[in-house]
């Protein structure tokens, strides 16, 4: 279950057969991973499954209440068939399409119904607004059954975008959700409303929004301290 640069350590056996994944890399700002870590904070059950390894990983721990974690880990949730790729660090672009690869085979290899992405839009309207788009006619489906808006014309950068791309070819569901968040507002906003939309779409997933808003301020804290931590070593290894 691997490729030459980006690879998949499992450590304890997963059975998410019909179920989801969902992508909580960071890309454009924190938002996915604010929105996926309040996921996993707010729907019990979780366990560490494993972890996605590469060379070309920053060489870093990243310490969470005394606990040692590699930047990109898989979490699941057995009883909702949920796994998510949950990661502390933005992958470098040039490992973009390595990463989406893995994480479409590794959807297959464990027959995922669907993999969720998300990114935020920056743009200077007040409120959050989530729409989304999907790769196949079943998960746009999917998207007009919990009344989140397809996004009809746009342009999808980085690993959603790749995933968008390979699902449409291989007839594999991925939907991405997009926030238009403020321009020169802080992430954790756009976080917690993607969160609330991926709790429409994953039965059994729970988010509550007020809560959100307090605890994914607090993750977008730490998420920008690892990236500052991990800064000279990914300086180190891409130049």
């Amino acid at each position: 279950m691997a490729n030459d640069t980006v690879f998949v350590r499992e450590i304890i056996p997963i059975d998410i057969k019909d179920g989801y994944l969902i992508d909580g890399f960071p890309y454009t700002g924190l938002a996915n991973a604010i929105a996926t870590e309040s996921l996993v904070n707010n729907t019990a059950q979780f366990e560490l499954a494993g972890v996605l390894d590469s060379e070309l990983f920053p060489p870093i721990s990243i310490v969470r209440d005394e606990v040692p974690n590699f930047p990109a880990r898989i979490l699941v949730n057995k009883e909702l068939k949920l796994a998510v790729f949950s990661s502390y660090l933005t992958p470098h672009e040039s490992i973009h399409r390595e990463v989406a690869k893995t994480m479409l085979k590794w959807a297959s290899d464990h027959k995922c119904s669907f993999i969720i992405s998300s990114s935020a839009i920056k743009t200077d309207e007040d409120a959050p607004f989530v729409i989304g788009v999907g790769s196949t006619g079943e998960a746009k489906k999917k998207l007009r059954d919990a009344n989140i808006p397809v996004l009809k014309n746009g342009t999808i950068p980085g690993i959603p975008g790749i995933l968008l791309n390979e699902g449409l070819l291989s007839n594999i569901n991925v939907i991405v959700l997009l926030c238009k968040a403020r321009e020169s507002g802080p992430d954790y906003r756009a976080g917690a409303e993607i969160c609330m939309a991926m709790s429409k779409l994953v039965p059994g997933a729970s988010c509550d929004l007020k809560s959100l808003l307090n605890e994914a301020e607090g993750i977008e804290e730490h998420l920008k301290q690892a990236e500052q931590d991990a800064g000279p070593l990914r300086d180190a290894i891409y130049g």
